[in-house]
């Protein structure tokens, strides 16, 4: 693989704790490639082979290219993915003071593999309301990057049984540990959050905090690990290892035909909101581009989206995990992922293209199907093909500890995903089933 795609990835996984991060970091580089920014509240004025992006809620992102050819021929080549992770968020009113300790009270996002949080570095990061010294209101990015919390763990000693399957309790055992409280000192988050503002953002003017959206976050970096250096290990490879993919992918491909990037917050927790899959973002964008009559039904007809969000790699020591013929291994390619009851998007016809189309760009791949006596996870492919009606196949590359703090994804299943999307965007003909 390229290794300034992998080391670009590193930097962009690193530089991306939170929703809000990824789709300032990307927006960044597609401004710096020439896209041209849409807001929502304003008028627009789309042009041919022009490109363009749509960022709401500072979470989600639509980037698209026109190219010259006309979209209700041609189809548009849209790749969807999501910018959210499982992780721990802080409460409203988080500050907690319990034994002469300040700790932080959390919510659990997502379907988080708990265990692996305990005793690492973590910090903070998200966005902040504030309102500045003349009245008005504004928001900002923070990261603290430095370690600042852990949850440390009981000891052995005082729980014999913490290694028998015990069951942990997200409200009392989570709470982050933060500093220790001296005579009468006491905690306040809004003041912390406020230095940091001011710090991060020197020129804001920022006189109180409002409210915040903040995230505890791993602040080991992400790494390329084994014998042979084949395995990223990191934070939010699920997904923003298929964003990144998808951006560059985007980026490199040659503007021929019509394509779209899509990259929505809120998909752990069922994508229902206005940022998310099954909100109307993606259609909001579709039908001011195309507008409402002929010509969108007609696109959406002849357009096909690839839903690529990470599978699960057998693990060697749980083979029994997976269904003997579907073993998605990691540095072997990306899986399309199917499934009868519609959890993924994903039909002979989508499933045949996606083949071919790897198949003509060389790149290896592998199929995912859970247990029958087990139940899969879904993917924002099901959502959005409800949504618009587009054809959809889902896809992902193969990954270990899914869900938890620092997952791991084999280096090679970088290149190979992003070959197979700059490909897709690049391909002149869909299927027209």
């Amino acid at each position: 693989m390229t290794t300034t795609l992998l080391q670009d990835f590193l930097a962009f996984l690193d530089a991306s704790p939170t929703p809000f991060h990824a789709v300032a970091n990307m927006k960044q580089v597609l401004l710096a490639n020439g896209f041209t920014e849409l807001p929502e509240g304003e008028s627009w004025a789309i042009q041919p082979s022009a490109r363009y992006v749509v960022t709401r809620n500072g979470s989600s992102l639509v980037a698209f290219s026109t190219s010259q050819q006309d979209p209700a021929q041609s189809g548009i080549r849209l790749v969807g993915a999501h910018t959210d992770s499982p992780c721990l968020k802080l409460k409203p009113q988080p500050d907690l003071q319990r034994q002469h300790y300040a700790q932080l009270g959390v919510e659990v996002y997502g379907g988080v593999l708990l265990h692996p949080w305990f005793d690492r570095d973590l910090t903070l990061a998200g966005r902040i309301s504030y309102r500045c010294s003349n009245g008005s209101l504004a928001q900002a990015l923070v990261n603290f990057r430095r370690p600042l919390a852990s949850v440390p763990s009981l000891a052995i000693h005082l729980d014999r049984e913490a290694n028998n399957g015990r069951a942990l309790n997200a409200q009392k055992e989570l709470p982050l540990l933060l500093q220790t409280l001296h005579d009468k000192e006491q905690h306040d988050i809004r003041q912390t959050l406020l230095l940091q503002l001011l710090h991060e953002h020197p020129d804001c003017d920022a006189e109180a905090v409002l409210d915040f959206e903040i995230c505890a976050c791993d602040t080991q970096p992400a790494a390329i690990i084994g014998l042979k250096q084949e395995f990223i290990a990191g934070s939010r490879l699920d997904n923003l290892l298929s964003c990144y993919a998808g951006l560059r992918a985007l980026l490199d491909s040659d503007g021929l035909q019509p394509a779209l990037l899509v990259c929505t917050d809120h998909e752990e927790v069922g994508s229902i909101s206005a940022c998310g899959a099954q909100g109307p973002f993606l259609m909001s964008v579709l039908q001011r581009w195309l507008g409402n009559g002929e010509t969108l039904a007609r696109t959406l007809h002849h357009s096909l989206l690839i839903s690529a969000d990470n599978a699960h790699g057998v693990h060697p020591n749980y083979p029994e995990k997976h269904d003997e013929k579907h073993v998605p291994h990691l540095n072997a390619g990306p899986a399309l992922k199917i499934n009868a009851n519609q959890r993924y998007a994903s039909n002979a016809t989508t499933q045949g293209f996606f083949r071919n189309l790897c198949q003509q760009a060389q790149v290896p791949l592998q199929a995912f199907v859970a247990r029958a006596d087990m139940g899969c996870g879904s993917t924002i492919g099901p959502l959005t093909a409800a949504e618009t009606g587009i054809k959809t196949v889902d896809i992902g590359v193969p990954t270990f500890a899914m869900h938890s703090i620092r997952e791991l994804a084999g280096v090679h299943d970088l290149t190979y995903l992003h070959t197979a999307l700059r490909s897709f965007f690049n391909t002149a003909h869909l299927p027209q089933a």
